[in-house]
């Protein structure tokens, strides 16, 4: 097959939903198929160029931060992309698109097979569901439901990598539940390894409220444990974490954003002991999966799409209950038998419950079936 893949964010931009859309186009050319990656331009990336196999052509589009984006950026990024496209076709020819987020890049591959008849299925990430990112995206999924019901209607098929997430688009679509299919994310368990172990946590993801740092920071801040405290990303609450853990009797380190492909962050991983995750809403976190690959004991939500991912294989806890992380994290630093259990559970479910080559099979068969129908 001839695939093209349409997103807003392709490593190294973006979050969770950047590292994914990669592996899976990687395990794509593995099988011999051919990807074209149309995604959006920032800083002083190449607007062209062949990673790992996957061709990358970046749209201009105003982009100004690597790690979010804003509604004016993808309206720039629909119109300019349009263009792009327009180029493309009259070089190359497609059998399918997979595109990733139903808003806004959905829109573009509605318009793909309107113009070109190439079918597409979408990927969704989170907050292109109305109702999961209230914080941030309220008042654009007030408006968007009409848009994403033109956007279902023309798709082969809408995949969700949790259960939660598609309960979310199926109670304001009901007509549609044939085409919203439930497919996890998956992790490449050959890279996130684990390593000689360290009295070392580690949390990562956007720095904003709803992650929950400050509520690790709180914990770990009041008492002196025997470890340090490893918090990855960036975001605008990131001033006021710092603030927070000014005095903490637990070493708290900040690194900033670091590249998830990148040595470092993988080295950390697979270095740490404990993995912290406790969001007050998360989707299927790339993040848990990168820790429970690379054997950390997980410590997360007891809501949203967290428990999916972790099973019986880690702790889910309230988000925002301080008490119950102080307890869970004592009981996990002072008894090394059930850390070394966790640890191992976590591990072994990656490796079963989410390699990529199932996952991506299940993907071929629809991509098949969205060029048969």
């Amino acid at each position: 097959m001839r695939i093209l893949v349409l997103s807003i964010e392709y490593p190294p931009v973006g979050g969770g939903a950047s590292p994914q859309s990669h592996e899976i186009n990687k395990c794509y050319l593995k099988r011999g198929h051919e990807v074209t990656v149309v995604t959006m331009h920032t800083g002083d990336l190449p607007l062209y160029e062949v990673h790992d196999g996957v061709e990358i052509i970046r749209v201009k589009c105003f982009r100004k931060d690597i790690h979010m984006s804003h509604l004016w950026e993808h309206i720039a990024f629909i119109y300019a992309g349009k263009h792009a496209l327009k180029k493309l076709f009259a070089e190359k020819k497609f059998d399918v698109c997979h595109t990733h987020f139903i808003l806004p890049t959905g829109i573009l591959s509605r318009w793909v097979k309107k113009k070109y008849g190439i079918p597409y299925i979408i990927s969704s990430h989170g907050s292109d569901v109305p109702g999961y990112n209230p914080d941030r995206f309220r008042f654009i999924h007030k408006l968007s439901p009409r848009v994403i019901r033109s956007i279902i209607h023309h798709s082969a098929y809408i995949v969700f990598p949790s259960k939660f997430l598609r309960s979310l688009l199926q109670k304001k679509f009901t007509s549609f539940d044939d085409k919203l299919i439930y497919l996890p994310s998956g992790i490449d368990t050959t890279y996130f390894t684990p390593a000689a172990k360290k009295p070392i946590l580690v949390s990562t993801g956007r720095l904003l409220p709803r992650k929950g740092f400050q509520y690790l920071i709180e914990v770990v801040a009041r008492k002196q444990y025997p470890i340090e405290v490893h918090i990855c990303g960036d975001g605008p609450y990131m001033a006021e974490l710092k603030t927070k853990a000014e005095g903490s009797r637990t070493p708290v380190i900040f690194h900033g954003w670091i590249d998830n492909a990148g040595e470092t962050y993988k080295s950390l991983l697979a270095e740490a002991s404990i993995y912290s995750l406790i969001s007050a809403k998360e989707n299927a976190s790339t993040s848990l999966l990168e820790a429970m690959s690379s054997g950390c004991a997980v410590i997360t939500s007891n809501v949203s799409g967290c428990p999916e991912s972790v099973g019986d294989a880690g702790i889910c806890l309230p988000p925002g209950d301080v008490s119950a992380l102080e307890e869970q994290l004592d009981k996990l630093i002072e008894d090394e038998a059930y850390r070394l259990q966790l640890m191992e559970a976590a591990r072994t479910r990656a490796v079963t419950v989410f390699s990529w080559v199932s996952i991506v099979d299940r993907y071929l068969a629809l991509l098949t079936k969205a060029i048969r129908t």
